[in-house]
């Protein structure tokens, strides 16, 4: 039986952890390790100036007062008696599409995972109203079902963008780069009853630009965006500035 990993950023009591832990049971055994409390934003951080604490809040469910990066290692190196076949993190409220992915603590639980050597997936939901996780769990199990059916390499790692419509109308998968965000208000400015100045990031709803290949645009027409990501971060076409630059010591 394959071993199946579920993680998050919104928390243990989530509903699209529960959506995506109930989807993944027929195809696995399923553990999951989540946060104790909401850790959305909190990107690919681990907690290193205080102990974590570790409590069993349902058979094989376990909260961490700590990041979603925290859990995946946790799980893998201290609680999970083998390795999992994959790990997956979601099902987030919002959708984690271009740029988005650098903040996310859903695709940093996924990136944790591909960096322990297992394949990863993280899932979101593409809309912050809708409490409806059920078309994107559905949408998840079969695209795990067919990964599991794979030989995948050990750092692959899916973001996986799926629109808040029935099932029925969602379109099906599109493979899509990541978009291009547009900020604009992005920080809302208020003032305290005492007159001081206090700030709220990310105040606005994302603008994207427009680009028929992006995730955005898959999610716009219907369909549950797929973006392989790759962890290695070096820019190749970087190589040539620096080879124009003039570094030699006077």
């Amino acid at each position: 039986m394959k071993r199946i990993l579920v993680s998050n950023d919104d928390g243990v009591h989530a509903p699209g952890l529960h959506a995506l832990a109930q989807a993944m049971a027929p195809l696995g055994d399923v553990t999951v390790v989540a946060p104790l409390t909401e850790q959305s934003a909190a990107s690919h951080a681990l907690t290193i100036h205080h102990p974590l604490r570790v409590r069993e809040v349902g058979p094989k469910v376990l909260a961490v007062d700590g990041t979603p990066t925290d859990c995946v290692l946790l799980a893998v190196r201290e609680f999970l008696d083998e390795l999992p076949d994959l790990v997956v993190s979601g099902i987030n409220q919002g959708g984690n599409m271009g740029e988005d992915v650098i903040y996310s603590g859903t695709v940093a639980a996924a990136m944790e995972g591909a960096l322990l050597g297992i394949p990863a997936v993280a899932f979101s939901l593409a809309s912050r109203e809708s409490r409806d996780f059920g078309p994107a769990a559905d949408m998840a199990a079969r695209l795990v079902r067919a990964l599991l059916g794979k030989s995948l390499p050990p750092r692959f790692l899916l973001n996986v963008n799926i629109p808040a419509l029935p099932e029925d109308r969602i379109q099906g998968f599109r493979a899509a780069k990541l978009g291009s965000r547009v900020y604009e208000d992005d920080i809302v400015r208020k003032t305290d009853p005492r007159g001081r100045d206090y700030f709220w990031i990310g105040g606005a709803d994302p603008v994207w630009s427009k680009s028929p290949d992006s995730d955005f645009q898959a999610v716009q027409d219907g369909f549950a965006s797929i973006t392989p990501l790759r962890l290695d971060h070096t820019a190749e076409e970087g190589y040539g500035v620096l080879a124009g630059l003039d570094l030699e010591r006077s």
